[in-house]
């Protein structure tokens, strides 16, 4: 099954964990070349933040990828940040999850309730979300779904709006959250090194 060879690969792969600032960190580095890193809330168990990174066709190393968290701050020089900016009033598209639901948040949407509208496409696995005026349109994926091979389910996805915010969540399937459950029992198992420590143990 696709879900245990997904968990097993994670089991595999060599990785290196950190305790920092209430965050148990975890960097991943696969045999391809990939790398993805974790950040998980140590009280609360959460994953905050998930990022990936390839090397390009010249073997150089590409800029992290969000898959989940917040943009960090851009790594360009500050007299470029200046001349561009992004307008704070865009809508902005950012993925939060919590313990049972993949949760994504649209902010900087103006428009009722009413007008938006999901459906899922599943010839390209993937969830749409627009509205009747018009206004916005915004095509993504489930990653965690996809390396799975786990179905989209439609019934899954619910949303709310309040604040200029739409917020969507899918239900996450029960061969996710055990999954998920056994990768932190994993995770939890190595020699985390806390701030400070320069000794880094992988596993």
């Amino acid at each position: 099954m696709a879900v245990q060879c997904w968990l097993d690969s994670l089991k595999a792969t060599k990785k290196t964990a950190l305790i920092q600032d209430g965050k148990r960190k975890v960097h991943y580095l696969f045999s391809d070349g990939k790398e993805m890193a974790e950040e998980y809330d140590i009280k609360t168990d959460e994953l905050i933040v998930r990022k990936w990174r390839v090397k390009n066709a010249l073997g150089a190393q590409r800029q992290w990828e969000i898959e989940v968290g917040e943009p960090g701050p851009s790594i360009s020089g500050a007299q470029e940040s200046q001349l561009i900016k992004e307008n704070s009033s865009n809508p902005v598209f950012v993925r939060k999850d919590t313990k049972t639901c993949f949760q994504w948040r649209i902010r900087n949407l103006p428009y009722p309730k009413e007008v938006y509208s999901l459906s899922v496409e599943q010839t390209e696995r993937c969830c749409i979300v627009r509205t009747t005026n018009k206004k916005y349109f915004k095509k993504f994926s489930i990653p965690d779904l996809d390396r799975s091979q786990l179905p989209l389910d439609s019934s899954a996805f619910s949303f709310a709006y309040a604040n200029n915010t739409l917020i969507i969540s899918y239900q996450k399937p029960k061969e996710i959250l055990l999954l998920e459950q056994e990768l932190l029992r994993e995770l939890k198992k190595m020699n985390a090194t806390s701030d400070g420590e320069v000794d880094c143990k992988t596993q």
